[in-house]
């Protein structure tokens, strides 16, 4: 956690530091001005620490409204250094051909100043419409025909909701659009596959008792991510619970008599020592194997040891980058970032987008989604 926090601010730190010089070159500051936007620039970056405090001592509006207007600004900045970022290897062609050609060509590109105030309208544009596509949730269907399915009921449905990150920002308003969705896919069985909680659980008791609205007849089962470990494993737990969840950490059961689900903890609690390392192809083994088997898993990370013993695998944790480009980062760290895979011969791996958002409050290119899984026999594919 502390390693996180350093590269984060390191690196938030030097975002910020670019769009200084950006400013600068743009609109040549002195004085108080100068002082002033660096102030502000400090602020943004601390932000995030300056929000733990204020919740941590019980000032609640105040690190509410601190909360949306520095996350909000982490998603614009981001979108302005990438626009910049993209100008400036632009202007590095431009250099290098005039260098290799050896004859002045055109200028195409504009001034400091007219780039400046176009990046930032598009950053400001941008982060708006983003503000209304992460709450814009679609529900993603899909229709797995399997041998293993019987066939009474003919269908077992499952809705999959996945990184909520309930907390300062994602609240009743929120939380009740995304089981609105679920509501009108009335489920057999709901499923968290975790970071249902961010790392702030104060005044969310309200949130939990929103759950009790959705009674699946199978159930609700969820598993921790990495931020039900960030936000105190005691709480986060305590709250899944009363939000009505069966919470699986390493173990297996049968639902219904029909089908397996196991659930594994997020490595996050191993290296926090708040969970210990477990075999997901010990727990799985102890299914029946004759039963279609869903692992629930935070992370799309696949065990090659467990391959062969799930018939589905669950899993988010990517938010499939949640503000373009931050995607292509994203996929240096992870094979699968969002979508359905084939695994082996017949298992299929899906990855959630994410229903709500972390930090920034805002989605560009990767809408929110509860995903609704239609588990049919073979023969009633397209039923």
């Amino acid at each position: 956690m502390v390693l996180f926090l350093l590269t984060f601010f390191l690196l938030y730190g030097s975002l910020h530091y670019y769009l200084l010089i950006k400013t600068q070159r743009a609109l040549p500051l002195g004085g108080w001005a100068l002082v002033m936007i660096v102030l502000f620039l400090l602020l943004m970056v601390l932000s995030p620490l300056i929000v733990h405090h204020l919740v941590k001592y019980g000032f609640e509006v105040s690190a509410r409204t601190l909360a949306l207007i520095g996350f909000s600004w982490m998603g614009f900045a981001f979108l302005a250094v990438c626009a910049f970022g993209i100008l400036d290897l632009y202007s590095s062609a431009v250099w290098g051909l005039r260098r290799i050609f050896a004859a002045p060509l055109s200028d195409p590109i504009p001034s400091a100043r007219s780039s400046f105030g176009v990046i930032l309208f598009l950053a400001l544009g941008l982060t708006v419409y983003g503000f209304f596509e992460a709450r814009g949730i679609r529900t993603e269907k899909v229709v797995i025909a399997s041998p293993k399915i019987p066939q009474a009921p003919g269908r077992i449905r499952i809705a999959q909701i996945s990184d909520v990150h309930l907390g300062l920002i994602v609240r009743e308003d929120r939380l009740r659009n995304i089981l609105k969705e679920v509501k009108r896919a009335d489920p057999d069985i709901l499923v968290s596959s975790g970071d249902l909680v961010d790392v702030q659980l104060n005044e969310l008791s309200s949130l939990s008792e929103i759950f009790q609205e959705i009674q699946p007849r199978y159930g609700k089962f969820a598993i921790t991510g990495n931020h039900e470990f960030y936000a105190g494993l005691g709480p986060a737990l305590d709250f899944t619970r009363k939000a009505g969840f069966r919470i699986l950490r390493g173990e297996g059961l049968t639902v219904g008599g029909m089908i397996n689900i196991a659930g594994v903890d997020d490595p996050a609690g191993i290296s926090m020592g708040l969970s210990h390392p477990v075999s997901e192809a010990k727990i799985l083994s102890a299914l029946p194997r004759e039963k279609f088997t869903i692992l629930l898993k935070h992370r799309p990370e696949i065990d090659p040891a467990s391959v062969g013993l799930w018939d589905l695998q669950i899993s988010g944790h990517t938010h499939q980058g949640q503000i373009f480009p931050f995607r292509l980062f994203t996929r240096l760290f992870f094979v699968h970032v969002g979508g359905s895979f084939k695994v082996g011969k017949d298992a299929l791996l899906h990855v959630s987008r994410g229903t709500g958002t972390w930090g920034p409050p805002i989605r560009f290119l990767s809408p929110p989604e509860v995903t609704v899984y239609d588990l049919v026999p073979m023969e009633n594919r397209n039923s």
